[in-house]
């Protein structure tokens, strides 16, 4: 691979990953109804309105979620993958194999938010504990609704907080059992969907 494609390439995964991560948590703020006046929400807001509000139009929200949201991550990991090919001098597309890794793509970005969202906070805890930073709560707010029902079900251990550990578990059982499994079921290199 040249230089210019090696460039290309950083480019393309550096400013698509931030794309795709700006995207996806405008969907999970709106599903866990965060704090919308949080100087990082504003910023998700303003950066994605642009393409979001105009696909609304077309793409109605279903029971409270924001489907567009979902679509445009969706689009936008499309179009990310046919950006690496192309760069990479693929241009015979494979769009069966594109369709399904752009999905396997959205889904283990969404467990890795949770899965850096959990370890900063639990990082947080041991060093700056009842952090009002802006991105603290908001990562707290994201994932309280996950955490909640798995520490209602553990027992009482005298102030001691094992949920993390189980989520930690439950995150990484689920990209065996899902994302390894679509993963098997597409031939294509993991390389080329941005948050595997």
């Amino acid at each position: 691979m040249s230089p210019l494609s090696q460039v290309g390439m950083l480019l393309v995964n550096t400013i698509g990953s931030m794309v795709l991560l700006i995207f996806l948590l405008r969907f999970l703020l709106q599903l866990v109804r965060a704090d919308f006046y949080n100087p990082i929400s504003q910023f998700i807001l303003r950066f994605s309105n642009p393409l979001l509000v105009p696909l609304r139009r077309v793409i109605p929200g279903f029971g409270g979620l924001d489907i567009a949201s979902l679509v445009l991550t969706y689009l936008a990991q499309l179009l990310l993958m046919v950006a690496i090919l192309m760069i990479a001098g693929q241009f015979m597309l494979p769009w069966g194999y594109l369709l399904v890794w752009a999905l396997i793509g959205v889904l283990s970005l969404w467990l890795n938010i949770y899965f850096w969202g959990l370890l900063i906070t639990v990082i947080a805890s041991w060093v700056a504990p009842n952090s009002y930073n802006p991105a603290l709560i908001l990562i707290n707010q994201i994932l309280e609704p996950a955490i909640r029902p798995i520490r209602n079900a553990m027992p009482d251990l005298g102030g001691l907080d094992l949920s993390p550990i189980i989520a930690f578990l439950l995150i990484q059982v689920l990209e065996i059992m899902v994302i390894g499994q679509l993963a098997t079921l597409s031939s294509m290199p993991t390389g080329i969907a941005i948050g595997i």
